[in-house]
């Protein structure tokens, strides 16, 4: 496989993008791996270099939402085991299947990954009709920070704005913590699985999982998909690392973008709107589907 400089760079613009989208709101990886796509590099290769390279970004990412990952550190590690063992099983299906059957169902794929964080709110809604309640303390009624009777201040527990409300002798409550019970670790496996098997969009099914099935605050919920989609990509790229399937002329360039990508990323995530995030991934989301069809 032949790349000239126009593609290295496009590689690591596309490794920048991901590793911001993917510190968002996840979903940035369907940019990557289509942009590998088209540079010429084979599906599954592509697939398998896209992890590989875009670990250190989900690593830069958990580890700038650490303040916020704490708060559930300890009720993390079961979700953490089923992510590894998931990530293992999707990564060994992979490399397993005919590459053309990895062609066929990769846009139904991606299309799933869309209509499960585009119906996000709506099924929340359904599932659980608190969770308007329970979600104000991490976006504000509306979304933009303002509640029924004008501008409203948040915080998150355990950061430094709490501490100075706390001095101010004003601290909200803390959310209920989300219960961590059997169908969300298995919720939580079948999404490892998927991510193993295809990264692209794995942000995208980890957030409506945990949003449907936790309690917790926007920012919390970012901060658990940053530390298990982190999880669930190490395992597979150390078995990815070992198959031969790796283009690591790209990985170098990817890698480095990916991390400046979800450093930037983490800053934008408490200013952009996760509503508009949303339909900005599922249209790409559709888009590549789109292409695998017509390609």
């Amino acid at each position: 496989m032949h790349l000239d400089v126009l593609d290295y760079l496009a590689a690591a613009g596309a490794g920048g993008a991901a590793g911001a989208i993917n510190a968002l709101a996840g979903g940035g990886t369907l940019v990557s791996f289509s942009t590998l796509v088209g540079l010429g590099v084979p599906p599954v290769t592509a697939n398998v270099t896209n992890t590989v390279s875009l670990v250190p970004g989900y690593l830069t990412g958990a580890w700038a939402q650490r303040d916020d990952l704490r708060l559930r550190l300890r009720q993390a590690w079961g979700l953490a085991v089923a992510a590894f063992a998931g990530g293992l099983c999707g990564s060994v299906l992979l490399i397993t299947i005919p590459a053309h059957a990895f062609r066929v169902v990769v846009p139904y794929l991606i299309l799933l990954a869309c209509a499960m964080l585009l119906a996000q709110d709506w099924l929340r809604e359904r599932v659980r009709p608190s969770s308007r309640q329970e979600r104000a303390p991490a976006s504000g009624i509306d979304g933009t920070g303002n509640g029924p009777d004008g501008p409203t201040v948040t915080s998150v527990p355990g950061t430094a704005a709490e501490a100075s409300r706390a001095e101010a002798g004003r601290v909200q409550a803390p959310t209920r913590p989300g219960h961590f019970g059997p169908v969300l670790l298995i919720s939580v496996f079948g999404a490892a699985v998927y991510g193993g098997f295809f990264g692209a969009g794995l942000g995208i099914m980890l957030l409506a999982v945990l949003g449907l099935l936790t309690t917790q605050p926007l920012l919390q919920v970012n901060a658990l998909k940053q530390a298990l989609s982190f999880v669930i990509n190490v395992v597979a790229a150390v078995f990815f690392a070992i198959s031969g399937h790796v283009a690591w002329e790209l990985v170098p360039v990817m890698a480095v973008a990916a991390m400046a990508g979800a450093v930037l990323g983490t800053r934008l995530v408490r200013i952009i709107s996760p509503a508009v995030l949303r339909v900005v991934v599922v249209l790409v989301g559709v888009a590549v589907a789109i292409a695998f069809w017509v390609g």
